[in-house]
């Protein structure tokens, strides 16, 4: 008989965050602290435990969840009951679970942010006099050590230093600078290092994996990258990411994080970079504002840059490539490493650090952005008083690789005559490499962008970056060449193809007539493997 009463309803499992949902359980499942977990590892098996552990590093590195870690790993009595203290706790009997639930009578944490007072301290002294009650250690564990009393601490000293055997201490702090030397003498010290972007991308991925949330690997290395080595941000990162996807069942995209975090491009900080390099102003202004208006903050775009600088400057030196850097990223990096010199990246960094230091302070902060790259674009490409000096002392006028917004206007002519100079800038190329410079004249072959060549004149363009040191050299090995001084400037104008590229164009031009003629085309067709690996006009490997 149906009395119209309401079935009653499944009862509603409240929302875990990830944070929580994903705390690790076991030390294999802790990333990142390997070093850590070995020397726990060997302190158990050989019984050399200490009565009292410290714990530090940045928030979300496991620190926490480490002491909770170590009070299994004290007290775990195996499935059957029979078993000791190992790194490997089973997480099955009954002193695992009631840790893991935080119910364990024998494990008391405190939170020593609002625990601070003596008092609180006094409690614990007296409580640790007592034994376990079903444990085989008492442990303590204190959270946030360091804020701790002056008072607090000098009434823990004499029990941390001698405390009952049935009793560990378990210290966490993020400020290890504030906690009293006589307490850190009377613990062992474990530093938890941050968590590498790439193992935090690979452990978001196998969470994403897990809650059936499909999220793209630069999704993940932008979350990773902005958790700053901490797990515990990065999950709260990519909890929202996926509420931020909806419920239609889209997965976390790249775009849609940058939008989140209000992160810059990398494709578009590269652009903008580029701008700066070429001298383009009016340029870096509108590439910049494009970033505002899409609700990227000034301060994002100026540290996105610093970060820039920086991989160009490692990749200059030699390191060893980032493997979650992207491709195209990696080869811009090779290539400005290749043209700029370490005084251009060095000027780029302080000024791109003291922008970003302005505009943190300024009242009107797109403005303060944009005043501050339009230095680094006139600035950051002169040469250092030492390079000035040099260039004085060759004889030579000082050669600034300064965009000129005005074309400047040409200087009266040199009494001199035309058959002294190469009749064009290709065989100035080669005269200069048959003088012995053959360094100066590759450079010039492969980013040299001719605007105006009319001797003694050379106008390159400012679209192609070229070094300070290089135009200085330019300047020497013309004057040598031709026994006058030389104008070269660099000017805010498209210029013709490199030498370089002309010789790749000649190159595959006369590879596609070859390949139209009559008997290729029929050989071609008749053998469709057939590959063309020579022809007149090929430059040699």
């Amino acid at each position: 008989m149906d009395l119209g009463l309401d079935e009653p309803s499944q009862p509603v499992t409240p929302y875990r965050v990830l944070a929580r949902k994903y705390r690790p359980q076991t030390f294999a499942a802790l990333i990142g602290q390997d070093a850590m977990v070995t020397t726990l590892g060997n302190a158990i098996k050989r019984g050399r435990l200490a009565h009292a552990f410290l714990l530090t590093g940045v928030r979300g590195v496991g620190k926490t969840s480490t002491a909770r870690l170590i009070a299994k790993a004290l007290n775990c009595i195996g499935p059957d009951g029979e078993g000791g203290p190992t790194i490997d706790p089973c997480g099955q009997c009954e002193p695992c679970r009631a840790i893991a639930e935080g119910r364990h009578m024998d494990v008391i944490e405190m939170d020593a942010a609002s625990h601070t007072g003596v008092d609180d301290i006094r409690e614990i002294i007296d409580a640790s006099r007592y034994a376990a009650v079903s444990a085989r250690f008492k442990i303590y564990i204190v959270d946030e050590v360091h804020m701790l009393s002056k008072n607090a601490f000098n009434a823990l000293l004499k029990t941390l230093e001698e405390p009952p055997e049935h009793v560990k201490f378990l210290f966490a702090t993020t400020e290890v600078n504030k906690v009293p030397v006589t307490v850190l003498s009377r613990c062992q010290r474990f530093d938890l290092r941050r968590i590498s972007a790439d193992k935090l991308a690979q452990h978001f991925a196998e969470v994403a994996a897990k809650e059936g949330v499909e999220a793209d690997p630069e999704a993940l290395q932008l979350i990773a990258r902005a958790a700053e080595g901490s797990a515990r941000d990065g999950l709260s990162i990519l909890d929202q990411a996926i509420a931020h996807a909806g419920m239609e069942g889209g997965g976390v995209s790249a775009a849609a994080v940058r939008e989140m975090l209000g992160l810059s491009d990398r494709g578009a900080v590269r652009d903008l970079l580029a701008l700066v390099l070429a001298g383009n102003g009016a340029g870096v202004l509108e590439a910049l504002r494009r970033q505002y208006d899409l609700g990227v903050d000034p301060l994002a775009v100026l540290r996105a840059l610093l970060e820039a600088v920086h991989g160009v400057t490692l990749v200059k030196v030699g390191a060893a490539p980032d493997p979650a850097q992207p491709a195209e990223e990696r080869a811009a990096y090779a290539e400005w490493a290749a043209a700029l010199p370490f005084g251009h990246l060095h000027r780029l960094w302080q000024l791109f650090l003291k922008a970003h230091d302005e505009v943190a302070r300024a009242a009107l902060p797109i403005e303060a952005a944009e005043m501050a790259l339009l230095r680094a674009v006139y600035a950051s490409t002169l040469p250092d008083p030492g390079e000035l000096a040099r260039q004085l002392a060759s004889g030579a006028p000082p050669s600034v690789a300064v965009p000129a917004p005005v074309p400047a206007p040409k200087p009266a002519p040199v009494a001199v005559e035309a058959s002294a100079f190469p009749a064009d800038f290709a065989a100035l190329v080669d005269a200069i490499e048959q003088a012995g410079s053959l360094g100066l004249a590759v450079k010039l072959r492969l980013g040299a962008s001719v605007v105006r060549y009319a001797p003694p004149e050379l106008a390159l363009s400012g679209a192609r970056p070229v070094s300070a040191d290089t135009l200085a050299d330019l300047n020497a090995a013309l004057k040598a060449l031709s026994g006058k001084p030389w104008r070269v400037s660099i000017v805010d104008q498209p210029g013709a193809p490199t030498l370089r590229e002309l010789e790749k164009q000649a190159e595959e031009d006369a590879r596609t007539a070859i390949l139209a003629t009559p008997l290729v085309r029929a050989a071609l067709a008749a053998f469709p493997d057939a590959v063309l690996e020579d022809w007149p006009g090929k430059r040699s490997a």
